[in-house]
C-alpha cells in the first residue's frame, strides 16, 4: 500500500512540475488526440515508447503486448490498429522489438508447461521454424536471440501490412508507412532493419531485402 501512495505523490508532483514548466499543457492535451504514429512494442518495462523516441504524452498511440506480436486473430492488437488508422489518421506505424526480449528467449529455450503463455510463444516459435536455416551455423545464444528478435519484427511488420485495416487504407490512397525497428537496451538506441512499407505493391521485395540483411 506505500508504494501505492508513494506513486500517487510522485504523480502530484509530476503533474505539477509539468504545469509549472508549461502553464495550457493539459489544457492542449483534452482537446483533441492528434498522434501522427502508432508504436507497437513489447510489454517489457525496459522499452516505454514515448520515452525512448522523446515524445510527449498525445504524440504517440501505443499497443503493447509480449514480444510485439501482430497475430491476425488478435482482436485487441487490430482493434488498436483499426481505430490509430481509420481514425487518428497516423501517418506511420511501428513495430519495435528489443534485443534480451524475454518472451523469445522462453521461445527458444522451449520449455513448455509455463502456463497460459505457452500458447503466446507458439507464434514466435513459429518464426523460429519457418527461418529456421538462420541458425544452423550459430552457436552463441545470445546470438540467436538478437537473431531471432530481430526476424520476429520483420515478420510482424509483414503481418501488419497483410491486414484488411492496411490493405483498406492502402486501397483507398491513404498515406500510411509500417516500419520496422529494434531497441538495444544496453545503449538506448534505435536501429532500422530496413522494412519500410508504404504501399502493397513493393511489400513482398521489401520484406525480401530485409531478410537478406539480417543473413549477412
Amino acid at each position: 500500500m506505500n508504494n501505492l501512495i508513494s506513486l500517487q505523490k510522485k504523480n502530484r508532483a509530476w503533474a505539477e512540475r509539468v504545469t509549472a514548466e508549461d502553464p495550457d499543457f493539459f489544457n492542449r492535451l483534452t482537446t483533441r488526440q492528434a498522434p501522427e504514429y502508432l508504436w507497437i512494442g513489447c510489454s517489457d518495462s525496459r522499452v516505454p515508447a514515448n520515452q525512448v523516441v522523446d515524445l510527449l504524452p498525445g504524440e504517440m498511440f501505443v499497443h503493447r503486448n509480449v514480444a510485439n506480436m501482430v497475430i491476425h486473430t488478435d482482436l485487441n492488437c487490430l482493434t488498436v490498429v483499426q481505430y490509430a488508422v481509420e481514425v487518428l489518421k497516423v501517418k506511420h506505424i511501428i513495430v519495435c522489438g528489443h534485443y534480451g526480449c524475454g518472451g523469445i528467449s522462453a521461445a527458444l529455450q522451449n520449455q513448455n508447461r509455463q502456463g497460459l503463455i505457452d500458447n503466446w510463444l507458439c507464434h514466435i516459435k513459429d518464426v523460429y521454424w519457418k527461418h529456421e536455416g538462420l541458425f544452423t551455423d550459430i552457436t552463441d545464444e545470445k546470438k540467436k536471440s538478437n537473431l531471432l528478435c530481430e526476424l520476429n519484427v520483420v515478420e510482424q511488420t509483414a503481418n501488419i501490412c497483410r491486414t484488411t485495416v492496411l490493405g483498406d487504407a492502402w486501397d483507398r490512397g491513404q498515406k500510411v508507412c509500417v516500419h520496422g525497428w529494434i531497441y538495444d537496451i544496453i545503449d538506448g538506441l534505435i536501429c532500422d532493419l530496413n522494412i519500410n512499407v508504404d504501399a502493397p505493391g513493393n511489400f513482398q521485395e521489401i520484406y525480401q531485402q530485409a531478410l537478406i540483411s539480417l543473413k549477412k
